[in-house]
Formats: structure tokens, sequence, C-alpha cells
């Protein structure tokens, strides 16, 4: 990896991070509900520079912004590691195919991301499995809407970046 990218990707991690810490000001209905914003950095790293950049990206910024806010080994950091972990895998998977786009793409990761944070919350927390069951649909809805907006950046991300490096090549 060239040192050019090697800065590339300390910048999107610090845009991932800053985009995590700015997400926990927004005020949501639902306490535990998040928007993701800092997939938005993931996917855009996935699509330019492939898994392992985008896995490094996941983990600086879950390990990062858990110790600013506070949550490091808590029940917040396991459930966004696992979740983590389970969307950016998933998402590769899929881009591997090459039928998805950035919104299939974005919708793949939030469907992993929840069902990873299920998984996590019942192995390690709540070992119940009917609250699981019952909170599962609301948690499933709110990521794919959650999904959609986030594949949405990454679309309007990806053309302005695109043509910004279309300015960088035409210029003498």
């Amino acid at each position: 990896m060239q040192q050019r990218d090697k800065y590339r990707l300390a910048l999107l991690a610090a845009c991932a991070i800053a985009l995590h810490g700015f997400e926990r000001l927004i005020p949501t209905p639902i306490p535990w509900l998040r928007f993701g914003f800092a997939n938005i950095i993931t996917l855009i790293t996935l699509t330019l520079y492939g898994f392992n950049a985008a896995l490094t990206i996941t983990l600086i910024r879950i390990l990062i912004g858990s110790m600013v806010t506070g949550t490091f080994l808590g029940p917040p950091f396991v459930m966004s590691l696992v979740g983590g972990l389970f969307s950016v895998t998933a998402m590769w998977a899929a881009l591997r195919v090459r039928i998805f786009g950035a919104l299939g793409l974005s919708l793949i990761g939030a469907l992993f991301h929840n069902i990873g944070q299920l998984l996590a919350a019942y192995a390690v927390f709540i070992q119940n499995l009917r609250s699981i069951l019952i909170i599962a649909p609301v948690i499933l809805f709110l990521g794919t809407l959650t999904g959609v907006i986030n594949g949405l950046a990454v679309i309007f991300a990806m053309a302005h970046l695109k043509k910004l490096s279309q300015n960088v090549q035409n210029t003498p």
C-alpha cells in the first residue's frame, strides 16, 4: 500500500470516529438507537480499498469511539464490535458477487450489523430468546431505514468523490 493510501485511510478513520461521536449528540426516541453514520465511511472504504482496509477502519472506529464515550469493554462495545464484524464481512461478500450497488450493500450491512448485535445480546447479556425475538423486528425495521439513509449518503459521496477525481485529473 502506498504512503498516500495510508494517509487517506487515516483520514477515513478520523471521519468515521467523528461521525460516530457526532451521531451520539443526536437525540433519538429510543435510547439505544443509532443511525450508523460511521458505516458510510466503512462502505466507501470497502468500495475503494477493499476488505482489509474497511475492517481496519471499523475496528479503529469501534475501539477509539468506545474509549472516547466510556463504553470500552461494556455491552455497547461488545455489541458494536460483533455487529461491525458481521457487517463488514457481509458487505464484502456481497460486493464480490457484483450485483449490489451502494444502497444494496448498505442494506446488507445494516441487516448483518443488527443480526450480529442481536446474537451478541443473546449470547452475552440477555440469554432469553423470547426477549430477543420480541425486540428483533423493531431493530431490523429501524436498521433497514438507517441502511437506506446511509446507502443514499454513500451514493452521493461516491458521485462527489468521482467528480473530484475527474477534476484533479483534468488539471494541468
